[in-house]
């Protein structure tokens, strides 16, 4: 028996697994950010010596991979409802509120080269709520694709607009008056945001809202792609 395993007896300490693991970073990273998190400090927290972890996580992508599987969990189960739009809309809400409490979680689950185990179940349960809609699996094909990251509860911005509000600098107005136009109507909440930029709630269930629509008017259309039309 290590020293490690005769003190964890002998204190009666929870053992290590990898949830508990998993766990442990998701915390660490809500209170630190995910670029204070290491294996090295994840081992301080949990007072193992950092080898202990790699019998639960093969290394530091792993357990990020485990992470955004630990956040997408939390998401709320679909609800039920005779109407699809707001039981995928309810769906996606619960998603941002998750994404709000943890805000690291966007830029993790962004930064994965394939989507990981829970993504993938989540991302084919939303699938599944548009074909029991009705649509049909051609538009909904296309609809996975109009969603994007929202779908998950965040929204990819053009520019990063997280910085000092206040009027437009005058020259730069001049030059771009339609754009100083927008930023002086601009209204956002403060710590609102997943990620950076205006992504706030109202304007996050604004764009929700008219896809949502816009999709049922497709379905009620009947509406198919043109490969799928011309077949």
């Amino acid at each position: 028996m290590t020293r490690q395993e005769a003190k964890g007896k002998d204190t009666g300490r929870i053992p290590l697994n990898r949830d508990r693991v998993l766990r442990a970073a998701v915390a660490l990273a809500d209170a630190t950010g995910i670029d204070a998190l290491s294996m090295r400090r994840l081992a301080q927290e949990l007072d193992v010596v950092p080898m202990a972890l790699y019998k639960h996580v093969a290394n530091k992508e792993e357990l990020l991979d485990g992470m955004a599987d630990a956040v997408v969990g939390e998401i709320d189960p679909p609800a039920a409802g005779p109407d699809w739009r707001p039981v995928v809309r309810g769906r996606i809400l619960s998603a941002r509120r998750v994404l709000l409490r943890h805000p690291w979680a966007a830029r993790v689950i962004e930064s994965r080269t394939g989507p990981t185990p829970a993504v993938l179940a989540y991302l084919d349960s939303m699938a599944g709520l548009f074909r029991a809609g009705g649509l049909s699996a051609d538009l909904t094909h296309h609809v996975m694709h109009a969603m994007g990251s929202r779908l998950l509860g965040f929204s990819q911005e053009l520019f990063d607009t997280s910085g000092p509000s206040g009027p437009p600098d005058p020259a730069l107005a001049a030059r771009f008056p339609h754009i100083a136009e927008l930023a002086a109507t601009a209204a956002h909440d403060d710590g609102s945001t997943v990620g950076g930029g205006c992504d706030d709630q109202f304007e996050f269930e604004f764009a929700l809202d008219l896809l949502l629509d816009g999709f049922e008017n497709l379905r009620r259309r009947g509406w198919s792609s043109p490969r799928v039309s011309a077949r």
